[in-house]
């Protein structure tokens, strides 16, 4: 009598997706620790912003009455009017935004040449001229304050926007020196070497060969040089005396009396100020991603 031994059924394989997706969702407590740790985090952040909106709206009754986290009785948008007509918003904001865009715009173009120089030129005491912009990019403005002011007195530049956009294009490009020629420093001799032998000269090396690898990174640079300048206020305030050439940090500033200060209106004016630098940095978001990605797959 014949036997016939039936193999068994293969077990049931799901879809690689399916299995993918579950990895995903399931990679063990730590994942879930952090993300949880993140959030906290960002929503502390958020608390001095939901302060400034909520006193933003607020009368100067509701906020002596009921303090910085009562709930206002009414919708005051006098603070709004008032710093747009006391500061000229509109010129604070001509000014901070010819100031921040010259300074960024000049600050990669000066940190491109000298990255290019220190990174693939290989100027002798490379090292030592990298760590002496690392160090000038260390110190405090509060150190330089003083030399500054002296100066652009001697020379003319005090109190002109111009001055400001030469401090900061210098203390901008220090970093991005230091940053570029780390980068430069590790860029492949064979396609240096190829263009050298095209015949391509030191220019065009630098505007067809090393200038679009490094656009992401330049993209990122631009946008932070922008900000940082945006938001800066010490030099601004000591070099910026005139309210033709302030700018709106300075403008801010100016609200905040010896004995009074207006909350309502100084919490609408933070507001208003923010504004454009929040705008600047939702437009240019996906390229600040790109670019961060882009370095880090480098």
């Amino acid at each position: 009598m014949a036997v016939t031994l039936e193999r068994p059924a293969a077990a049931p394989t799901r879809p690689a997706g399916t299995r993918k997706t579950r990895d995903r969702h399931h990679r063990g407590v730590s994942r879930w620790i952090v993300l949880a740790i993140v959030t906290v985090a960002a929503l502390v952040m958020l608390v001095p912003f939901v302060f400034m909106l909520l006193n933003a709206f607020k009368s100067p009754a509701d906020y002596s009455g009921g303090g910085p986290l009562s709930w206002p009785t009414e919708f005051y948008t006098k603070g709004l009017t008032t710093y747009w007509n006391q500061v000229n918003f509109p010129l604070k904001f001509w000014n901070s935004l010819l100031i921040a865009g010259s300074v960024a715009v000049l600050g990669v173009i000066v940190s491109v040449l000298n990255a290019y120089a220190l990174g693939i030129g290989r100027v002798k005491g490379r090292l030592w001229i990298v760590g002496l912009f690392l160090l000038a990019n260390m110190l405090p403005q509060e150190a330089l304050i003083y030399p500054l002011y002296y100066i652009a007195k001697q020379i003319g530049l005090y109190n002109t926007q111009l001055s400001v956009i030469i401090i900061f294009t210098v203390i901008q490009s220090a970093f991005g020196t230091y940053l570029l020629a780390s980068v430069l420093g590790t860029f492949p001799k064979s396609v240096l070497e190829a263009a050298a032998l095209d015949g391509a000269s030191k220019w065009t090396v630098l505007w067809r060969v090393v200038f679009p690898n490094l656009r992401p990174t330049l993209a990122v640079l631009l946008i932070f040089f922008f900000i940082w300048t945006w938001n800066e206020f010490l030099i601004p305030l000591v070099m910026l005396i005139d309210n033709s050439t302030q700018t709106i940090p300075v403008a801010l500033a100016s609200l905040q009396g010896d004995r009074l200060m207006d909350a309502p209106t100084t919490n609408a004016g933070a507001l208003i100020s923010l504004v454009p630098a929040i705008l600047f940095f939702i437009v240019f978001q996906r390229t600040l991603s790109r670019g961060i990605t882009a370095g880090a797959e480098k």
